[in-house]
């Protein structure tokens, strides 16, 4: 059995079996295996591409098997789902795709299981995309559930995205959006400010399209790129870019400033403002409440020269701990994650509205204790990287109701524009900015500025 399917099975039930993240185990099982970089692409794209579209070939694989997914073997159903990615979606020849696949269900499930999966696969080879993406549309009822079935999306996220979008004025665009969902995003990178001569940087990459300190890389290991300057460049979307830069640059920093980074894990905005302060004499505190992901704040700010504080406190609790004690404050909330699904695409399948509303009340939580421990007259970025109206305008609203004239909106949008090296298409008033996957290339990021009066 060719490795890189192994490795892409191993990964995917281990997301199934144990909430694994596919984007921080999978490159550890490729070390592991020791793919060369030919299998290693093919690992990755058979791991996303099926968890991506997980949706649809459950959908193709019960009108095969005449059986809903839940009554067949969730080891033989990974096979299957990957067995029906490599048909259906990749240029892997037919004979090899079903023979791997019937090979490897024979090692993680009963020898009658090789039948059963060489059946359900041969029938799936006999057909084109286009002819299952007819009969399993014809087989569902709804518009949004046609959508969410063809672009393998759950139907209350698709429902969500179109509120979202309609907000904009701009529902039109709900099909983009699923697309740019289902399509790998591109490997962006930030030279942190002041610590990275930018003509080496430059080499790495075109410029982004919108952030000043980006690049697309173009080619190679990523992490080989990161290792060679020493953690002054990373890995970050452009989008989580712009988000940090919002704050440090809404307006001049003065010396001696205090910044918090309260939600701070896993540390990317951290280090990207703290080389922001370091540049404006202003000291930055990083919090993050989970050990294990403090401890990866402190890795990333490993490459920003001086001392920066991590904290490890309850973030409801920060405006009782630290009151009026700091200029600027990034909030970047724990959310459901629905803005990167190009990135994590199992979270589509593991989130539940209930989660919003959680999430939402907790977000609130988060913002008032923020507000607390904001100075009068300073700055405070609510960010999440959710596009869902109830973790974005929802808590924004519900803090200006709660807050009143002493929380005052600051003109994002603007600021934005100010920041970003070509012209944004922002829909919305101006006061929050939604970036979105199929308009920006970014992750589908909300950003809004306060004051505190």
């Amino acid at each position: 059995m060719q490795p890189a399917r192994l490795v892409a099975y191993e990964v995917i039930a281990a997301v199934r079996e144990s909430d694994a993240y596919a984007n921080l185990l999978l490159p550890s099982r490729i070390q592991k295996a020791g793919l060369n970089s030919a299998d290693a692409a093919l690992a990755t794209e058979l791991t996303y591409g099926t968890l991506r579209m997980q949706g649809f070939y459950d959908k193709v694989i019960e009108l095969v098997a005449d059986r809903t997914v839940d009554k067949i073997d969730p080891a033989v159903l990974d096979v299957l789902r990957l067995g029906a990615h490599q048909l259906l979606a990749t240029r892997v020849a037919t004979h090899a795709a079903v023979n791997e696949s019937v090979a490897l269900a024979s090692q993680v499930a009963s020898r009658s299981a090789t039948g059963f999966t060489n059946g359900v696969l041969r029938t799936i080879s006999r057909s084109s995309l286009e002819e299952w993406q007819g009969w399993v549309q014809e087989e569902t009822e709804g518009a949004d559930e046609k959508l969410a079935v063809l672009h393998s999306h759950p139907a209350w996220v698709v429902r969500a995205l179109r509120a979202a979008l309609d907000a904009e004025g701009r529902a039109d665009e709900l099909e983009q959006l699923l697309q740019a969902d289902n399509v790998a995003p591109k490997v962006n990178l930030a030279a942190l400010p002041g610590l990275v001569d930018q003509a080496d940087a430059a080499g790495l990459g075109d410029a982004d399209a919108f952030s000043p300190i980006g690049f697309v890389l173009s080619g190679g290991d990523p992490l080989g790129v990161t290792e060679r300057f020493g953690g002054r460049v990373r890995v970050q979307d452009e989008g989580s870019q712009l988000a940090a830069l919002a704050l440090s640059r809404a307006e001049p920093v003065v010396a001696g400033e205090r910044w918090l980074d309260l939600c701070a894990g896993p540390g990317g905005k951290a280090a990207l403002l703290a080389a922001e302060a370091r540049l404006g004499g202003a000291e930055l505190t990083a919090n993050e409440l989970v050990p294990a992901r403090a401890g990866l704040v402190r890795n990333a700010l490993a490459g920003v020269p001086g001392e920066v504080p991590v904290l490890e406190l309850d973030g409801t609790t920060i405006g009782d701990t630290h009151p009026a004690a700091f200029d600027r404050i990034m909030l970047d909330a724990p959310c459901t994650g629905l803005g990167a699904l190009r990135r994590r695409p199992e979270a589509r399948w593991r989130k539940t509205p209930n989660d919003v509303a959680e999430l939402s009340v907790l977000q609130g939580k988060l913002f008032d204790a923020a507000f607390g421990a904001l100075k009068p007259g300073g700055i405070l970025a609510y960010v999440t990287c959710s596009p869902h109206l109830g973790e974005t305008l929802g808590t924004v609203n519900g803090a200006l109701a709660r807050w009143g004239d002493s929380l005052e909106q600051l003109p994002t949008r603007e600021v934005l524009e100010g920041i970003a090296a070509n012209p944004l298409d922002v829909g919305g008033d101006g006061r929050t900015v939604q970036l979105w996957p199929h308009r920006h290339g970014t992750d589908a990021m909300f950003i809004a500025l306060f004051r505190k009066n």
